[in-house]
């Protein structure tokens, strides 16, 4: 339903633009492309995308093809690049900037690392957007929009859906100090969950850890009767976790890959909340171009929302051919 609404409001601005001139230029755009079926003539831009995800993170992958499906239709270079370390998730954003590419988008999890860097990509006249983290501080910092779920919406949306599944004991896991959208998700969990959920930190970086880290947590207190993780890779190493500690925890996750579709699908999983980093990364790309192009902002600066939705093994058969393509 999100990506309608958003699709249907990018048609409408490609359509209507924000003047006579505006109107001109978006209707020789739709023409080009019904007539060519591939890029804009267009001017040639470059964009970045700098993130801060660790390696080996599907999630990134969804988000990237994406914005690469943007960037090939609005005839855009695309760059990206990735550190979960937040002074070098800085240097990479430096790096563009010195490259003087034509847009950014960046993730703010750890937002004080960035914000001297993005306060210098705007004094350079390069325009930025958020995604996926940081929608309290994008507007702070100068960003034209933030595109992504709203973290604590997110997670009081986790905690309504454990209290109708007669949860009593969750662990929340964290897999990545100091990413403030992670620690909103488990707060946001709490903040609506009737029963007790725990913390756990473990080592995101390092998959035996985290096995290893939930299946002490679960051996030792066989009340928790959930295990929420914050991301798609750590939902399968919990579910291990769980059958190594003869536990009969459920296991909830954040985000959504091809994995995670097939194990809702055999009830390893119970639910997933998909934030759509496809249409993340996709409308990044688009809505930079409508900037550069006839300075068309959408949502009036506020965040454009792609998310949370709670989804089950009744979605699972639905989700699959689109996890297998790489687009959910």
């Amino acid at each position: 339903m999100v990506g309608a609404v958003l699709a249907a409001a990018l048609a409408a601005a490609a359509l209507a633009g924000c003047s006579a001139t505006g109107g001109k230029r978006a209707e020789d755009r739709a023409k080009q492309l019904a007539a060519n079926g591939s890029a804009v003539n267009t001017p040639h831009w470059t964009f970045a995308m700098v993130t801060h995800s660790g390696a080996g993170d599907t999630f990134w992958d969804i988000v990237q093809s994406g914005a690469k499906q943007a960037a090939q239709k609005d005839n855009i270079k695309f760059l990206y690049s990735n550190s979960d370390q937040g002074d070098q998730q800085a240097q990479l954003v430096q790096a563009a900037i010195d490259e003087h590419v034509d847009g950014l988008i960046v993730t703010l999890a750890k937002p004080d690392a960035m914000k001297a860097v993005v306060a210098k990509a705007e004094k350079a006249g390069i325009p930025v957007i958020t995604v996926n983290s940081g929608a309290e501080q994008s507007k702070q910092f100068g960003a034209l929009t933030h595109i992504g779920q709203d973290e604590t919406v997110a997670g009081n949306a986790v905690g309504d859906e454990l209290n109708q599944r007669g949860r009593k004991h969750a662990l929340c896991v964290l897999h990545e100090q100091g990413n403030v959208g992670l620690e909103q998700r488990c707060a946001g969990a709490k903040a609506h969950f009737h029963g007790t959920m725990d913390k756990l930190y473990v080592d995101g970086t390092n998959m035996p850890d985290v096995q290893s880290a939930v299946e002490a947590k679960l051996q030792s207190d066989p009340s928790i009767d959930a295990v929420v993780t914050l991301g798609a890779p750590f939902a399968a190493t919990a579910a291990k976790a769980k059958q190594q500690a003869g536990s009969k925890a459920e296991i909830d996750t954040f985000d959504l890959n091809a994995q995670v579709a097939g194990s809702l699908q055999d009830g390893t999983i119970g639910f997933a909340v998909d934030q759509q980093p496809y249409l993340q990364g996709y409308e990044a790309i688009d809505l930079l171009w409508l900037y550069r192009y006839n300075k068309d902002t959408l949502g009036g600066g506020q965040p454009v929302l792609t998310g949370p939705q709670i989804v089950t093994k009744s979605d699972a058969d639905a989700l699959l051919a689109y996890t297998k393509r790489g687009t959910r």
